[in-house]
């Protein structure tokens, strides 16, 4: 959608873009994205059942049973499924960890662990949550831009681009 479009159009500009997001799919990707970090992994996308750093495109076919890695171990979905850990958290971590501004998108920031990435932000870089729910619970700190995220990304992005850099626009 527009949100993934701006998102790849401010890397291409030339600005240092780490996606981070919880989603399966590859719309970012589609949409032009090269740093992109699948916090549960990615649907297109296999792994050995033995070893997680064992990973396989997945073809037209799909996994099957008897479909195994080069360890002789079951291939199974790149995704995490309920109650498993999300090995990419950490990375996910030294990703915020480093940024200058985060923009959070789609999310109500209540799935967990990803609703806490932003605990790991520095002191001094900000935070700007865009969501067209009026009623969600804003952490202190986080700057929200009531809009859907097709319109309320897109017009972020293209602010950032006039101003040749990042910094927060007063938002209301």
């Amino acid at each position: 959608n527009a949100a993934h479009r701006a998102l790849a159009e401010l890397e291409q500009a030339g600005f240092q873009v780490s996606v981070i997001t919880q989603n399966i799919d590859d719309l970012h990707e589609r949409a032009g994205s090269r740093d992109v970090l699948h916090l549960h992994g990615e649907i297109l996308m296999s792994r050995s059942s033995a070893d997680p750093n064992l990973r396989y495109p997945v073809g037209r076919k799909g996994i099957r049973l008897g479909d195994l890695c080069d360890k002789g171990s079951q291939l199974r979905p790149d995704v995490v499924w309920f109650g498993e850990p999300v090995p990419r958290y950490a990375q996910a971590c030294e990703i915020v960890a480093e940024a200058d501004l985060v923009l959070v998108v789609g999310t109500s920031l209540a799935v967990m662990p990803a609703a806490v990435l932003i605990n790991e932000l520095p002191f001094d870089a900000d935070c700007v949550l865009v969501d067209p729910d009026e009623s969600l619970r804003v952490p202190a700190g986080v700057a929200r831009l009531v809009m859907p995220a097709g319109e309320g990304v897109p017009a972020l992005t293209r602010h950032w681009q006039r101003e040749g850099r990042l910094f927060m626009p007063q938002l209301g």
